[in-house]
């Protein structure tokens, strides 16, 4: 049929197209705004389960060679000490010498009253005279007796009774001359001198004061060296040993009031046995003491260094406590936080020396274990050279 049959007529493929169109519309949109929503949901549930990682510090643990010390409550003694006193009753004459006054070996210290060992030394002169007199006149006779006897005047029991007489007078004169030194020796203990060069300490009796026989007068230091004696448990004692003679040999002292002094002595005794009730064995370093700081009797702490080999050092910072255990933060290969209990050796200012529970090639948590957890994730930031930091 031709076209201009269908002139004045409506086109139907316009119908058509419309409805077609609106069907196509509602196709097409729908899809697209239910795509639109689940892209933007989607999107939405991604950033919802993102997870924020922070930065955080990580170290190895160090190992070395440390030094560390150990301190021992010691007592100060002079090298040379003596208490000086009486070997006879008397009274006290004179004292030549003050409290805390140097003096020198030989030096009279304190007279004692000697009116009586003089008196007894002149008897026991006298006795020893006549002692040796009679001897003579026995000698003289036994000569005698034995001219008679040769000329047969005389028996010879005569002779052996004369010879008996002497020999009893030579014992007379030994007793008399025994009897006489022992009387000028308690007459020299009336004089009483310094051993030996040192310092006067306290004279608790003044002149008259009645002194009986061992009563101290004073006692007598000589300070330029001293001793100090301490102990050591049987652990520390084999751990002494364990770290060499050489090494240890040298020791320093803390004074009571807790400042070092500036002279080091050397460990140059160790007893021969243990004290049997509190299990711990004595020792003596020896002190120069030339500003005469130290003086006998003083206290004070002997301090003993050692060097411990191949040390794991981690830093105190790095730990926590739980329940009396201490534990580090471990990151793992996948940079997780794992709690790890460690036991430590010994305790130093700022680290904790390992005994076990951690390896040198670990990582662990440098600072900030109070602000996370176990499980965490972290990033790692590594920290080298972090003794500057302590």
């Amino acid at each position: 049929m031709p076209i201009a049959e269908f002139k004045g007529f409506d086109n139907p493929y316009r119908e058509c197209s419309k409805s077609h169109f609106g069907k196509v519309y509602k196709m097409t949109i729908i899809p697209l705004l239910l795509i639109s929503v689940c892209l933007i949901a989607s999107s939405c549930t991604y950033q919802s389960e993102a997870v924020t990682v922070d930065a955080h510090k990580v170290i190895y643990p160090i190992l070395e060679d440390v030094s560390y010390s150990n301190k021992y409550v010691a007592q100060i003694q002079s090298v040379s000490y003596v208490e000086i006193r009486s070997k006879i009753r008397g009274y006290i004459e004179k004292i030549y010498v003050d409290e805390g006054q140097p003096v020198k070996k030989g030096q009279l210290l304190f007279a004692l009253s000697s009116s009586v060992f003089d008196k007894e030394l002149q008897k026991a002169n006298a006795a020893y005279k006549s002692a040796a007199a009679d001897l003579k006149v026995a000698q003289v006779e036994l000569a005698n007796v034995t001219i008679l006897l040769e000329k047969n005047i005389v028996s010879e029991s005569e002779l052996h009774v004369i010879q008996a007489k002497v020999d009893a007078l030579n014992a007379d004169v030994e007793e008399a001359v025994a009897n006489e030194e022992q009387v000028a020796l308690n007459l020299s203990f009336s004089k009483i001198k310094a051993p030996y060069d040192g310092f006067i300490n306290r004279i608790p009796n003044k002149v008259g004061s009645l002194i009986a026989e061992g009563d101290m007068l004073t006692s007598l230091s000589d300070d330029r060296e001293v001793f100090a004696y301490f102990h050591l448990s049987e652990i520390d004692y084999l751990k002494y040993l364990a770290a060499g003679e050489r090494e240890t040999k040298v020791v320093g002292l803390e004074l009571a009031n807790h400042v070092l002094y500036g002279h080091e002595g050397t460990i140059e005794m160790i007893e021969s046995e243990f004290d049997e009730s509190t299990g711990n064995i004595g020792l003596r370093a020896r002190f120069p003491n030339p500003e005469g700081l130290l003086k006998q009797g003083a206290n004070g702490k002997v301090i003993v260094n050692k060097t411990l080999k191949s040390a794991l050092l981690i830093p105190q910072k790095s730990t926590f406590e739980i329940q009396d255990k201490l534990y580090v933060y471990v990151v793992n290969h996948e940079n997780v936080l794992e709690q790890r209990n460690m036991v430590y050796k010994m305790r130093l200012p700022k680290f904790y020396v390992v005994e076990s529970g951690l390896s040198k090639d670990e990582k662990i948590l440098f600072e900030g274990v109070e602000n996370v957890m176990n499980g965490d994730s972290v990033y790692p930031v590594h920290v080298e050279n972090y003794h500057s930091m302590m």
